[in-house]
């Protein structure tokens, strides 16, 4: 955007709407208030606001439009998302060829229209108006009016509470006092969030204000532009309330939940709250329990993306008749949903399952579910035991996090129970250290173990908007790939579009690698032989690390190579 090198308060004196002294005048609040001159000389009556928008208009060489007489489009407001002119600031004129004609009053709010253009998927033909004009044209709108009206009534969220006598359904007014805009905000919010199907909601404190963010397919995106610090407290005051946590207390971390009826749906949502040098943060993690049940219908070890030759070797493992089974990988990389997938294929009425699990996520028909409670003394190993005594066939822990369950788990395996588990590690390798770190008997462990799983997400580029490339030498080079080899390879991107909500990706798949615990293998970590010697010896089995179930990913078209350079290691293959 070309603008004169003039300041605006120049530009006001030469048309004659600011004296010098004036310009001094605003200059010096300026200092003072530290705002903006158009801002000020408005505020301190010294300035009209169309007097500002043609002075910005000169100034950016942009076109100066007067609204008055001006009559909106209703057909042209329809065809833009609902409370679109509202977030923005900005009012529709008429589309003209591929562009979109709009007045604005702030030309110098660059990121904004480029976020709007983004949004909108056309370019933006920018003229310049008065504030005032535009705030009373977008008042006037009453179509605008009665969709947001319609739309905010169909939309909104009952806060439910769990009471003895059953649910009870809270009115806004028995929570809060808080003004019907932070409602509003936070309501919109938890909508949102679920529409483009986030996993969490952060809400981020900074010095220059309040962002939210929402987590999709386990990658962070801001969620709106930067919402004024001063409204911080009164967002996390909302959340408290509704998550029955501690309003004056800000000085130290609290856990809550609440549960939020959506039509006919539930929603059940974790809080944390975490105070921060700004004041507070929150983390929503969102429990879709009825969106899960019906992915849970279809869930199956074909629908997770394992490639075959794993597939084949895992499912023979789980059918075995005992042993213990181990699935590791960081948080949210899908352990817990590749167990259920697991439950889902052997799951008979011959058998009796018992699973236990710290909280019970997903419920599952046929199956005993056991959450932990630490507050009551019920940890995993106390579970655990007592599970034993229930004449189990098949066992699933939530995860092995301690020696005491780990002993227990293996002991579970050698007297003829089949245990699943998840663990916290890096790849196969790294659970075997874990394991043995924990002081369990070599002998005993290895001989337990039938395999160990260690997996990851990537995200799957979205069909819609998919489009081949060529990537540059440095990045083939970074990614352990010979440039001369693939330099004329076509990888694939998404480029974003309205049904991926312009990420380029739409869900994720896994990728894996499987130990199978062999003979051989079992004698070399008994004889506790370097791990990159057990390493090798996998590999010379057939062994695929993750890295390279990874590439056939992307080989494949599945994925992209930046993606997978972000949950696996570059220089892990070299090809």
């Amino acid at each position: 955007m070309k603008f004169e090198h003039r300041k605006v308060g120049e530009i006001l004196v030469d048309m004659g709407a600011l004296e010098p002294s004036e310009v001094d005048f605003i200059l010096q609040r300026m200092e003072e208030k530290d705002g903006r001159f158009g801002e000020i000389g408005v505020e301190e009556g010294l300035l009209d606001q169309e007097a500002l928008a043609q002075a910005l208009a000169q100034q950016f060489q942009l076109p100066f439009v007067d609204l008055k007489g001006f009559a909106p489009d209703p057909e042209l407001n329809a065809s833009l998302p609902v409370g679109f002119p509202r977030q923005y600031n900005f009012l529709p004129l008429a589309r003209k060829e591929d562009k979109l004609v709009i007045a604005v009053s702030d030309p110098t709010d660059v990121s904004r229209y480029d976020n709007l253009e983004y949004h909108l998927r056309t370019s933006l033909d920018i003229q310049v108006a008065s504030q005032a004009e535009i705030a009373r044209l977008l008042e006037q709108d009453p179509e605008a009016k009665g969709v947001l009206k319609e739309a905010s009534q169909d939309l909104k969220l009952q806060l439910v509470k769990e009471t003895d006598k059953g649910e009870e359904i809270l009115s806004i007014d028995k929570l809060t006092t808080d003004s019907s805009p932070i409602i509003r905000l936070i309501d919109s919010t938890l909508f949102d969030a679920l529409e483009k199907r986030a996993s969490d909601i952060h809400i981020e404190t900074s010095d220059e204000g309040v962002v939210i963010k929402y987590r999709i397919d386990g990658v962070l995106y801001s969620a709106t532009d930067p919402v004024d610090g001063r409204f911080q407290g009164p967002i996390i005051s909302r959340i408290k309330v509704m998550s029955e946590l501690d309003i004056s207390e800000r000085r130290i971390p609290q856990d809550g939940r609440f549960k939020v009826r959506l039509g006919k749906k539930s929603i059940d949502f974790r809080v944390s709250i975490m105070p921060s040098i700004f004041g507070e943060d929150a983390v929503i993690r969102i429990l879709d329990k009825q969106a899960i049940a019906s992915d849970l219908k279809g869930l199956t070890l074909n629908s997770l993306g394992f490639n075959e030759r794993d597939l084949k070797n895992f499912r023979r493992m789980i059918r075995e008749p005992y042993g213990m089974v181990l699935v590791t990988g960081p948080t949210g990389s899908g352990k817990t949903t590749t167990l259920y997938a697991v439950l889902s294929e052997i799951h008979n009425v011959q058998e009796k399952i018992v699973t236990i699990e710290d909280p019970v996520e997903y419920q599952v028909r046929g199956i005993l579910q056991v959450p932990v409670n630490e507050k009551k003394g019920l940890t995993f190993a106390r579970g655990l035991r007592s599970i034993l005594r229930h004449d189990p066939d098949k066992i699933m822990i939530g995860e092995i996090r301690d020696p005491e369950t780990a002993q227990i788990a293996v002991q579970s395996a050698l007297t003829g129970h089949l245990v699943f588990s998840t663990v916290h590690a890096n790849n196969v390798f790294d659970v075997i250290g874990r394991f043995l770190h924990m002081g369990l008997d070599p002998y005993n462990f290895v001989s337990s173990l039938n395999c160990v799983a260690a997996q990851r997400l990537v995200r799957v580029i979205c069909p819609n908007c998919k489009k081949a490339v060529k990537y540059p030498r440095q990045l083939l080079q970074e990614s352990g790939l010979s440039y001369e080899k693939y330099r004329e390879v076509s990888f694939y991107v998404g480029a974003g579009c309205q049904e991926c909500h312009g990420l380029g990706f739409k869900g994720r798949t896994a990728i894996m690698e499987l130990l199978d615990m062999n003979d051989e293998i079992r004698e070399m970590i008994i004889n506790r032989e370097p791990i990159s010697r057990i390493k090798k010896v996998a590999q010379k089995q057939g062994m695929i690390l993750l890295r390279e179930s990874a590439l056939e990913k992307v080989f494949s078209g599945s994925t992209s190579l930046p993606e997978i350079n972000r949950v696996t290691f570059p220089e892990a293959v070299e090809r």
